[in-house]
C-alpha cells in the first residue's frame, strides 16, 4: 500500500487526497475478502457489485464516485506495474452527481476574437498599448492577475521567445512560449511604451506593468481594463474566466501533464478540475458511461 501511496504522490496529488484514495482502496479490499474476490484481478461486474453494495449502505452518489475514483487510480497503478492490462473501472461513472462548472468558458475562437477586437480599438494611448500586452498574456499564456502584476522586465526572455513566471506559494514556476506576434509587440512595449509610462507616471520600478496613478497596485489596471473587455464580449465576467477558458482549450490540444505545467498548477488534480468545463466531453460521458441510478 505504501508503494501505491508513493505512486499517487508522484502524480502530484496532495497528502490529503492520497490518503483519501488509499482509504477508498482499503475499503474495497475488505469488501473483496468477504466476497472471495482477488482484488488485483477484479472484473467490471465485480466493481459494479461493489458500487451496488455501497448504494445499499446508503452512501451518497458523490461518495460512491470517490470510491470508484480510488479504484481507477489503483488499477492504473497495476497496469503501470504490468500486473494487468485493462482497467475494469474505465466505463463506470455514477449518475446523479451535479458536476461543478468553474466558469462559463469561451472557446479558442472567441478568445482570439477578443484579443483582435481589443487590438483594433482605435486609440494610440499609452494605456491602450500597455493593455494590449496584458490581454495577449491573458489569452495566449493564461496568466492570472497576480502573475501579471508580479512580472518583471527580467522575466522576459525574448531571444528565447519565452516568458518566465516565478514560483509562488500556490503555483509552480514555468517558462511559457510566446507567440511570434507577441515577441515583436512586447519588444516595442519594453523599449518605448513602458519607458514613456514611467516618465509620465514619474515612477521607478522593475515591474513590467504599472498604473499611471500613485498606487502601485496592479488591481487598478485590471479594474479599468475589464469593462473594456466586457464591451467587446458581453459574456466576459472576470479575468479568472478568461484563464479558465484558456486552460480548458489547452486540454483539447495537450496532455494533462503539459497543461499542468503551462498552468503552473502544483497538483495535477487542480488541472483535472478544468475538465468539467468541456461540455462536449460531458455529453460523451452521458452517452458512453455505464448508468447507475
Amino acid at each position: 500500500m505504501s508503494t501505491f501511496k508513493n505512486y499517487l504522490l508522484s502524480k502530484g496529488y496532495s497528502t490529503e487526497t492520497t490518503n483519501s484514495y488509499n482509504r477508498g482502496l482499503l475499503q474495497y479490499i475488505v469488501w473483496s475478502e468477504t466476497q472471495k474476490i482477488e482484488v488485483e484481478q477484479s472484473t467490471y461486474n465485480e466493481v459494479i457489485s461493489y458500487v451496488q453494495y455501497l448504494k445499499n449502505k446508503g452512501l451518497q452518489q458523490r461518495s460512491i464516485q470517490q470510491s470508484v475514483n480510488s479504484l481507477k487510480h489503483y488499477f492504473k497503478w497495476l497496469i503501470k506495474r504490468q500486473l494487468r492490462n485493462d482497467n475494469p473501472t474505465s466505463n463506470v461513472n455514477i449518475k446523479g452527481i451535479k458536476r461543478r462548472k468553474l466558469h462559463n468558458v469561451l472557446n479558442k475562437q472567441e478568445l482570439e476574437k477578443l484579443y483582435n477586437d481589443f487590438k483594433n480599438i482605435e486609440t494610440e494611448s499609452l494605456a491602450k498599448k500597455r493593455n494590449e500586452i496584458i490581454v495577449s498574456l491573458l489569452i495566449y499564456q493564461g496568466l492570472n492577475s497576480k502573475e501579471l502584476g508580479r512580472l518583471k522586465v527580467t522575466d522576459l526572455k525574448l531571444r528565447e521567445g519565452k516568458i518566465y513566471i516565478e514560483r509562488t506559494r500556490n503555483s509552480n514556476e514555468r517558462h511559457l512560449k510566446l507567440e511570434a506576434h507577441q515577441i515583436l509587440d512586447i519588444m516595442e512595449y519594453q523599449l518605448r511604451t513602458r519607458e514613456e509610462i514611467l516618465k509620465e507616471a514619474k515612477k521607478q520600478t522593475d515591474l513590467l506593468f504599472m498604473s499611471f496613478g500613485k498606487s502601485a497596485k496592479f488591481h487598478n489596471v485590471i479594474h479599468k481594463l475589464l469593462p473594456q473587455l466586457k464591451r467587446l464580449n458581453r459574456n466576459i465576467k472576470s479575468v479568472n474566466q478568461i484563464r479558465t477558458s484558456v486552460i480548458t482549450a489547452w486540454l483539447k490540444s495537450y496532455n494533462l501533464r503539459e497543461v499542468q505545467y503551462m498552468s503552473g498548477h502544483r497538483y495535477v488534480s487542480s488541472t483535472e478540475a478544468y475538465l468539467v468545463n468541456d461540455l462536449e466531453d460531458l455529453q460523451e460521458d452521458i452517452n458512453k458511461y455505464h448508468p447507475i441510478n
